[in-house]
């Protein structure tokens, strides 16, 4: 995947064959917040520029702006699966936070 970032965000890019064009979209944020360019230059500009705009808007109508992430995590899983993944986080002397935080950082390492 590919990916630019700014300012504490991140958006997915892709390239629109049928418009010969650049297209991002902000990834983690329920708005939704996409932008375009024909150069990857124009494209980060368009992205710094999309950025600024949301940040702005939040500022002027007094919000707090999404955060791409708040750190807490709530997963649903299987019982079986939980119990699993807590008897390997013991085993190996770690709290199931501990144990799961590693495990999604070598998953993320391995996708990027």
């Amino acid at each position: 995947m590919n990916t630019m970032n700014y300012a504490r965000y991140s958006a997915r890019i892709e390239f629109d064959e049928r418009d010969n064009l650049f297209v991002g979209r902000v990834l983690g944020l329920r708005s939704m917040i996409s932008f375009h360019g024909k150069t990857v230059t124009e494209l980060r500009s368009q992205f710094k520029a999309a950025m600024d705009d949301y940040l702005e808007d939040c500022k002027s109508q007094g919000i707090t702006p999404e955060k791409p992430a708040s750190g807490k995590l709530l997963l649903r899983v299987p019982p079986e699966v939980h119990s699993k993944a807590l008897i390997v986080a013991q085993s190996r002397g770690k709290s199931l936070n501990q144990w799961a935080t590693e495990t999604l950082q070598k998953a993320v390492a391995a996708e990027i």
